[in-house]
């Protein structure tokens, strides 16, 4: 079982940057799918992107794409989300997740959450 934690979230103005981290712990995330999704209130969660156990294939929501930049570094049991020229609307809680399946855009393909972090983007 590995377990997540995520940080790096806060306050930025529009057009900043903020970069989001995933430390797992309890087993190594090599044999892992990482992602991230993130969740406004009222909504469902939204997939954001996702990078492959050996980094070498990642793939992001249109929403994201050319901003936002998944990876991960297996040796040190972490994965990241560097987000670049934010937006307000990207305003929300972003989970990470991990998945042993194939790859998937869908929440209910992944067994392994963090508790959330929140980023707010000020206009």
């Amino acid at each position: 079982q590995v377990q997540l934690v995520e940080s790096g979230g806060g306050l930025v103005q529009a057009g900043g940057s903020l970069r989001l981290s995933c430390a797992a712990s309890g087993r190594t995330i090599s044999f892992y799918r990482m992602s991230w999704f993130r969740q406004a209130p009222g909504l469902e969660r939204e997939f954001v992107a996702t990078i492959s156990r050996t980094g070498g294939s990642t793939y992001y929501a249109d929403s994201v794409k050319g901003r936002f930049t998944i990876s991960r570094d297996n040796a040190v049991n972490t994965a990241y989300l560097q987000m670049n020229s934010l937006k307000p609307e990207d305003t929300t809680v972003y989970y990470c997740a991990a998945s042993d399946r194939a790859m998937s855009t869908m929440d209910r393909d992944y067994d392994h959450w963090g508790q959330g972090t929140q980023v707010t983007v000020s206009s």
